[in-house]
C-alpha cells in the first residue's frame, strides 16, 4: 500500500485500502478542520454553492462527583455563505446510538442557538438555522439513506403555495438534513451525493470488535471526496491520529459501560415498582370486594 501525500493542511490521494470510520468525534473534527472538504460536505447535502465557511466544535462536558467520569460531547456549528451573501448558521450532529438523553440533550442546544446572535461585519445578527443529523443507528419510519425535512409556505386561505420567504419564518424555523449510516449501500455512485455518502458506509470492517477502521473499496471521481478519503486514511494509518481515535473509543466504551449500569438500575427499579403497584391494586380490589360483601351482609 502506497501512502498518501501530506502537506499542510492538503492532503491529496493516491492509494488506500483503509480509512477511519467519519462518525466518530474525533475523525469527523478532522474532516471538517479542512475548508474544503466542510464547504463540500455542506454544500453537497445542502444542494447549493457555498461560498466560505466557518466550522466550530462544540463541546460539552458534565462530570459526574460520583463515579469520577466526565461525560464528553463534539458538536460542530458552521457559519455558510453563499455566493449571494446570504448567512446560514448550520448545527452537525454526530449519533452513533439511539438514546433519549442525547435527543433531550441536543434539543436543548438547538434552543440555545435559537437565542444566540453571531457577529456579522462588527454587527449582531440573528441567523437562520439549519441542521444535519448524521446517524449511527436506523429509523424504521423512514427506509432511505439521506433524507432533508423541508418547510413549505402554503397559502390556507386559496390553497395556494407562497414562492416568498419572510426573514421572521425562516428565523423561527429551520430545515434538516438526516444521514442514517446504516442504510448506506451503494454499488454504483451515479450522484455527487451518493459519491460522498460511499465515505460513511458501515460495512467492510478490519476488525470483527471494533467499527473504528474499515476497508474502503470505491474510487471516487470527485477530487474533494478523494481529499476526504485521504485524510481518513491518514488518521487510520499515522500512529498519532489513531491514538486520538482509540481514546475516543476507549471513552466511549467507559460512558456505555458506566451509563448502561445505570439504566439497567433503573429499569430494575421501575419494575419492582411496577410489581409493587400491581400487588397493591390486587390487594385493594380484594378489601373492595370484601367491603362489598360485608355491606351485602348488613
Amino acid at each position: 500500500m502506497r501512502n498518501i501525500s501530506h502537506k499542510s493542511n492538503h492532503f491529496t490521494l493516491i492509494a488506500m485500502a483503509v480509512i477511519a470510520n467519519p462518525i466518530y468525534d474525533t475523525v469527523f473534527k478532522r474532516l471538517m478542520e479542512n475548508e474544503r472538504v466542510a464547504r463540500f460536505f455542506i454544500g453537497t447535502l445542502l444542494n447549493q454553492e457555498v461560498a466560505s465557511v466557518s466550522v466550530l466544535p462544540q463541546e460539552f462536558s458534565y462530570y459526574n462527583e460520583l463515579e469520577k467520569l466526565t461525560v464528553f460531547r463534539l458538536d460542530f456549528m458552521a457559519t455558510v455563505v453563499t455566493p449571494t451573501g446570504k448567512r446560514t448558521k448550520v448545527l452537525i450532529e454526530m449519533q452513533k446510538a439511539k438514546e433519549e438523553t442525547d435527543l433531550m440533550r441536543f434539543r436543548s442546544y438547538l434552543g440555545e442557538q435559537y437565542k444566540k446572535s453571531e457577529l456579522v461585519n462588527g454587527e449582531k445578527e440573528t441567523l437562520p438555522i439549519t441542521t444535519i443529523y448524521v446517524l449511527g443507528f436506523k429509523l424504521p419510519e423512514v427506509p432511505t439513506a439521506c433524507v432533508k425535512v423541508g418547510r413549505v409556505y402554503e397559502d390556507l386561505v386559496n390553497h395556494s403555495p407562497i414562492a416568498g420567504r419572510s426573514p421572521f419564518i425562516e428565523k423561527l424555523t429551520h430545515d434538516s438534513y438526516v444521514i442514517q449510516v446504516g442504510r448506506i449501500a451503494i454499488a454504483r455512485h451515479k450522484t455527487l451525493l451518493e459519491e460522498l455518502l460511499t465515505i460513511f458506509e458501515q460495512t467492510s470492517f478490519t476488525d470483527e470488535k471494533s467499527d473504528a477502521v474499515k476497508q474502503y473499496s470505491h474510487t471516487p471521481a470527485n477530487a474533494d471526496v478523494q481529499t476526504m478519503v485521504g485524510i481518513l486514511h491518514h488518521i487510520a494509518t499515522d500512529p498519532a491520529e489513531r491514538k486520538v481515535l482509540d481514546d475516543e473509543i476507549e471513552y466511549r466504551r467507559t460512558v456505555e459501560e458506566y451509563f448502561g449500569k445505570q439504566f439497567a438500575a433503573i429499569a430494575e427499579k421501575d419494575e419492582r415498582l411496577q410489581k409493587q403497584s400491581k400487588q397493591l391494586h390486587e390487594k385493594d380490589e380484594q378489601l373492595k370486594g370484601q367491603s362489598e360483601r360485608l355491606q351485602e351482609k348488613d
